[in-house]
């Protein structure tokens, strides 16, 4: 009985697995095969056993039994082949390579379980071998379907990767075989891995013996690629990833050069343009690993269709392609090692381009001189030894030329031409200065220079400013004497009147440029002039002259600081500033309100320019900071009752005054930070000005006291600076400033300095590392804007900083962010304040300038907005339908701004169901609303047309409405709609091309220019809609 049991209880498993294989073979059921690899993995079968219950099966006459049986096998094995022992490994890769010489119908289940056999880590060596021969004698790959083919590739791939050195042993026969494997190949899946296989074939150097011409072939028959994929291709095959994948098997190796540059030279001087790009940047990519020998018998028809194409192609694409061939190429011949008597071909294959090229360099009004000068600049870019040999014979004939024509705009063509060879020379450096190759020419190109920039036409004298500054950058070429008759040249020139605005420009940005190089000699012969000039103090604004003209005081100021590139020059021109700024201070010298400005912009510029050097941006730092400082608290004193100290105390002043404290200090380092941070903290906090120039003040700056209103203004320079601090400085009386901060924040009377406050308490907030502190400072400020809320005076100041506040915890995902923004959302109801907290959420999404910036070390987290919008917008949209008829348009333009300012792919999937609100939107009265909505619209017309067509009926009609708004910038981008519209299906909008024609002859009359713009362009719209061509 004992026996008995045992035997039934082993018989058990055994019936159960026969079953399973019976639904499989006969039943024609699929998941049999997963319960039995599962039952394999768990040990209750072993794959032996699987093969004992298939015995039958795998015998049958019947090959679709057969077929099955194996199917089912293979499918095992493909799930448990990590579990096979090497003697398994070798018995089923002999069942299986038997099986190959089986009906056509069992061939696709063995090449499955092959695969899977391909896989194994226990595979006995030489098996690799076998296997592929076995296929390669046995299967006719060509008839099998597309899964099986892939099938068939996947095997040589694996076995490539995991038994190389095996492969190799075989040699070329390898490489035969998979030729045939290959040949005739058409899907696209198939082909992807082919061009794989073909490349690691190449890379990896396995034997191609006498079949390069043969697996070239195989391989090329397909170039180029044409192939579309089809619509909702699931595969997502692309033709730019066949291009790709052939291109780089097609310049693996030198070995298909005289193959390859035959097919490419045909398939370039072909008609189709796909082809045409597609052979120019295979050839570009041919050249990394081609050398002389490869190329040099296909050199002159190389050159011959790349001119062609330069020369009359109507693509701008194929003629960029064909230059980076032609550089590609030229670079190829250069880097090639020569030996003593081997013909140079870098020198021939340049001397037919510039035989080909250099007579059109003659003739500037013709259309072939610019592509002629493409070519040689081109080619002379891609190696020292081209741009010598080019450079040498071209310049002469160029600087002939400019003497030859006398018309300006042939001299401007031939000039301009010069200046793109002066600029390949910068990429060569030269340990002898008399090997360069513009050495000879330095006196003739100073001449032709100097003739350009005293030109009458405003064209060539930009050329040849931009000419001299490329000179200028050349090691040597300009003497002392034509350094200062340069610099003569571009101090005249940035002092050109407004209807030459482009050359002084010009001129600036090149003696900015060239000061950086000089320093020494525009310190000798510009900035003296400068200086002389600046202490003059004339007016042109307020004088003869009028409003319209730009003063030589504010054109000098611009000088002085596009000079500032060196810091030696920032050391004299600093000072030049400072020190005019502190006489128009004294009243020494006549200023205006926009001329402090400018001196500040000014100083800006000079700060912005010192970035690069560390040591010229502490000296700014030291030297202007405490300059400022200083003249703002001497404006503040209330003694004081001079015009120009109250001008110093205007808001747009002291706002250019923030920007150049804000500008000294973002760069700083941590230390240095640390250092600034503890004598202007307590100015403020203290009165400590003994760090000032000139400070015997007549009485104590206490910017923190009451009835210092002039003085709490300057809190505005304290944000500036304390905001652009780097986040792990130290701030000193910390506390203490934050308290401070708080309280002014909220005081009524002075909304500039609340302002100020608000900014700097929320500045603060932002970067200070999480912990008690933070957490005590934030329930000041939510007690003191609950306190500010409830007390009538103070209202406007404690939504201010209740906004702040929310942007700074916005930006950083702090938690305490959504309860704010909650709060924020309740006063969209409120009587008084409600507009103003609809307008308060274009400030959340927006950046800001001055505060809470990257530049300014502020914690601001990627992706704010989207989660602003995700957290918040359902809550705005459920109060928009709770709240009064009256409130609503508060919601709608709170709800118009976050949306206005979303990237548009994270708002695209939202659409659908807030478009509804942003109609009801272009009802509101509010124009900011309208054109809120309206600017968040306009794109998505373009980017979700078949969303929008939707609504079409509702968005003519309300766009035209617009469109005669008293808003001049609101009939713009309703007309801007009104375009844009055009973009959505064409039989949508053919039913309302009538109307819409008539409706927009009105604003074609409009009396502002722009308007009647945007009118003629949305109208020529939609009178083409529906045409031929359109």
């Amino acid at each position: 009985m004992a026996a008995a049991a045992v035997m039934v209880e082993a018989a058990a498993p055994t019936g159960a697995l026969w079953g399973l294989v019976q639904d499989f073979v006969m039943g024609q059921q699929e998941s049999p095969a997963d319960q039995v690899a599962a039952d394999v993995k768990s040990g209750n079968y072993t794959v032996l056993k699987v093969v004992e219950a298939l015995g039958s099966s795998l015998e049958n006459p019947e090959p679709r039994t057969r077929a099955r049986g194996i199917q089912l096998l293979s499918q095992v094995l493909l799930q448990c082949h990590s579990l096979l022992l090497e003697k398994e490994v070798v018995h089923l890769i002999l069942f299986y390579e038997n099986r190959l010489k089986d009906h056509h119908l069992v061939i696709p289940s063995v090449l499955q379980g092959l695969r899977a056999l391909s896989l194994c880590v226990a595979l006995p060596p030489g098996l690799a071998v076998s296997v592929l021969k076995a296929i390669f004698q046995e299967v006719h790959v060509q008839s099998l379907l597309q899964v099986d083919r892939h099938t068939v590739f996947s095997i040589i791939t694996n076995f490539m990767q995991s038994r190389e050195e095996e492969l190799k042993d075989l040699g070329a026969d390898f490489t035969f075989g998979f030729i045939q494997v290959m040949d005739g190949e058409k899907d696209p899946r198939n082909l992807l891995v082919a061009f794989h296989i073909v490349h690691d074939l190449i890379s990896r150097d396995y034997s191609l013996g006498p079949f390069v011409e043969e697996l070239f072939e195989v391989t090329s028959c397909y170039f180029p690629i044409d192939f579309t994929p089809p619509p909702n291709d699931p595969y997502g095959i692309q033709r730019d990833d066949l291009i790709l994948s052939l291109r780089a098997v097609l310049a693996s190796t030198p070995r298909f050069a005289e193959f390859l540059l035959p097919l490419l030279i045909e398939k370039v001087d072909s008609e189709i343009l796909s082809a045409k790009l597609d052979s120019l940047q295979t050839l570009n990519a041919c050249c990394a690993v081609y050398g002389q020998k490869e190329l040099k018998d296909f050199l002159p028809s190389l050159w011959a269709s790349i001119r062609r194409e330069v020369f009359q192609t109507a693509s701008e694409r194929v003629e960029a392609e064909g230059l980076a061939a032609l550089h590609s190429l030229t670079a190829c011949l250069s880097r090639s090692v020569l030996r003593a008597d081997a013909e140079d071909l870098l020198n021939s294959f340049l001397s037919n381009i510039l035989q080909d090229c250099r007579h059109h360099l003659c003739e500037p009004d013709m259309k072939l001189v610019w592509p002629s000068a493409k070519l040689l600049q081109t080619a002379a870019g891609a190696s020292a030894r081209a741009c010598d040999h080019i450079t040498s014979n071209v310049l002469p004939l160029l600087l002939e030329q400019f003497h030859k024509h006398s018309q300006s705009n042939q001299r401007r063509t031939i000039l301009e031409m010069i200046l793109g060879f002066l600029k390949l020379q910068q990429k060569w450096s030269y340990e002898d200065k008399d090997e360069r190759p513009l050495s000879g020419f330095k006196d003739q190109l100073c001449s032709l220079v100097f003739m350009a920039i005293t030109d009458p036409s405003t064209q060539l004298q930009l050329v040849g400013i931009r000419t001299l500054t490329v000179l200028g950058a050349q090691p040597d070429l300009l003497s002392s004497g034509d350094l200062e008759l340069a610099i003569g040249h571009l101090y005249r020139l940035s002092f050109l009147e407004e209807d030459s605005q482009s050359c002084r420009m010009a001129a600036l940005e090149a003696s900015g440029a060239l000061a950086s190089f000089y320093p020494g000699a525009f310190s000798s012969y510009l900035l003296p002039k400068l200086a002389k000039e600046l202490q003059r103090g004339e007016l042109d604004v307020t004088r003869e002259h009028g409003p319209n003209k730009c003063s030589r005081h504010l054109l000098c100021l611009q000088a002085l600081s596009a000079v500032s590139t060196h810091p030696s020059i920032v050391k004299e021109t600093l000072p030049l500033l400072l020190q005019h700024l502190w006489q128009a201070n004294k009243g020494n010298v006549v200023i205006g309100f926009n001329d402090i400005i400018a001196i500040c912009q000014s100083l800006q510029q000079v700060a912005e320019k010192c970035h690069r050097d560390p040591d010229s941006c502490w000296y700014f730092h030291e030297t202007a900071l405490p300059c400022l400082f200083a003249l703002a608290v001497q404006a503040s004193m209330p003694e004081d009752s001079s015009v120009l100290r109250k001008v110093l105390l205007e808001d747009e002043v002291l706002a250019a005054l923030a920007s150049v404290i804000s500008t000294a200090t973002i760069h700083l380092s941590s230390e240095l930070a640390a250092q600034s941070v503890t004598r202007i903290v307590p100015l403020f906090l203290d009165g400590n000005i003994s760090f000032l120039p000139e400070n015997s003040f007549p009485s104590r700056f206490q910017p923190f006291q009451d009835g210092c209103s002039r003085q709490r203004r300057l809190v505005v320079l304290l944000m500036a600076f304390v905001c652009s601090l780097p986040r792990n400085v130290e701030i000193p009386q910390l506390t203490q400033l934050m308290r401070e901060l708080l309280e002014l924040s909220c005081c009524p009377g002075c909304p500039f300095s609340s302002t100020a406050a608000a900014k700097c308490f929320a500045g603060l907030l932002n970067k200070h590392p999480a912990g008690q502190q933070l957490d005590e400072f934030l329930q000041l400020a939510v007690d003191t804007v609950e306190a500010g809320l409830g007390a009538g005076s103070s209202r406007s100041q404690a939504f201010t900083l209740l906004l702040w506040v929310t942007k700074a915890l916005v930006l950083r995902y702090h938690p305490l962010s959504s309860c704010l923004t909650a709060r924020l959302m309740g006063l969209l109801s409120d009587p008084e304040l409600g507009p103003a907290a609809a307008d308060g959420f274009s400030l959340l999404m927006s950046d800001c300038t001055d505060v809470l910036t990257r530049a300014c070390h502020a914690d601001v987290r990627i992706m704010f907005r989207q989660r602003f919008f995700t957290d918040n917008v359902p809550d705005l949209v459920q109060g928009f339908h709770a709240a009064p008829q009256d409130v609503k348009p508060n919601y709608l333009k709170g709800l118009s701004h976050v949306l206005n300012r979303l990237p548009k792919p994270v708002l695209l999937p939202e659409l659908p169901t807030l478009l509804s609100l942003l109609l009801e939107a272009l009802s509101c009265t509010d124009s900011v609303v309208q054109l809120s909505t309206l600017s968040c619209l306009q794109p998505l017309l373009l980017e979700a047309p078949q969303i929008m067509s939707l609504h079409i009926d509702t968005l003519v009609t309300k766009f035209l409405n617009l469109s005669s708004s008293p808003s001049m910038a609101v009939r713009i981008a309703a007309l801007q709609c009104m375009n844009a519209l055009t973009h959505l299906p064409t039989p949508v909008l053919l039913p309302y091309k009538p109307q819409v024609i008539r409706a927009l002859a009105k604003p074609l009359d409009d009396k502002k220019r722009l308007v009647r713009k945007e009118a003629v362009s949305a109208r020529g719209e939609w009178f083409l809609l529906g045409s031929p061509g359109s």
